[in-house]
């Protein structure tokens, strides 16, 4: 079944997320160092991803065009918006705001190659060893958002499952038609590109800034219509 390994992570999420709100009722100053503490985290994890880039330029344009595209169709607001709908059905009862914890844990969750990696493979060969590996780097990074940023958290499953779930199933009809040059070259600059917005969201966390990142997701997309554009017409 190909949907397993992406069920898998959705699942590790949602009991991620209950662990940490038993862990939620902790001194409000021990939970502002927490925050800190992965806010630093996330940063250094955004910085590595970041380097992954084999053309800069291509994460400079895809960042810029991206967020105009974002601020455009104010994406980040729409985000949000679906925070607090989630927020305005299930009510806070005093917890830390649900839409940031479903916003700031969906982003996490979504940005990145493994993501898409562990899909493909999941579609492709059936094989979702990387995405259980995700599942439980997800579950684990869970407990810590929730004990900080509570049960908003646990309906960030829901874009992770949709988002994998889609790339799974589509997945033979991508690796018919695109080339395996391709799909390399668009990992590594949508990794360089997510690396980025999780450095911001780590900055966010931190509490030096208030970038809204969302509005950068489009980036993501860019980076691909950018690296076929280069595949096609400059092949190295």
């Amino acid at each position: 079944m190909v949907l397993v390994g992406t069920l898998v992570n959705g699942l590790l999420i949602v009991l991620g997320t209950l662990l940490g709100k038993m862990l939620h009722r902790i001194p409000e100053h021990i939970k502002t160092t927490v925050m800190s503490a992965i806010g630093l985290a996330v940063v250094v994890l955004g910085l590595q991803m970041g380097f992954q880039s084999n053309n800069y330029l291509i994460v400079i344009i895809s960042l810029v065009i991206g967020a105009i595209t974002g601020e455009w169709i104010a994406l980040d607001e729409k985000l949000n918006a679906v925070g607090r709908w989630i927020e305005s059905k299930v009510g806070s009862n005093g917890d830390t705001s649900i839409s940031q914890g479903f916003v700031t844990a969906t982003l996490i969750f979504v940005i990145g190659a493994m993501a898409v990696i562990g899909a493909l493979d999941s579609g492709i060969r059936g094989d979702h060893q990387v995405l259980y590996t995700k599942s439980i780097i997800d579950g684990f990074t869970s407990v810590i958002l929730a004990s900080t940023l509570g049960i908003g958290v646990l309906f960030s499953a829901i874009p992770v499952i949709l988002y994998q779930g889609s790339i799974a199933l589509f997945a033979t009809q991508i690796d018919r038609f695109v080339p395996e040059g391709l799909m390399d070259s668009f990992i590594a600059e949508m990794t360089a590109t997510g690396g980025i917005m999780i450095f911001a969201i780590g900055l966010n966390l931190i509490g030096l800034t208030k970038i809204k990142v969302a509005n950068l997701l489009p980036g993501i997309l860019i980076a691909a219509i950018v690296v076929t554009i280069q595949y096609v017409y400059l092949p190295v």
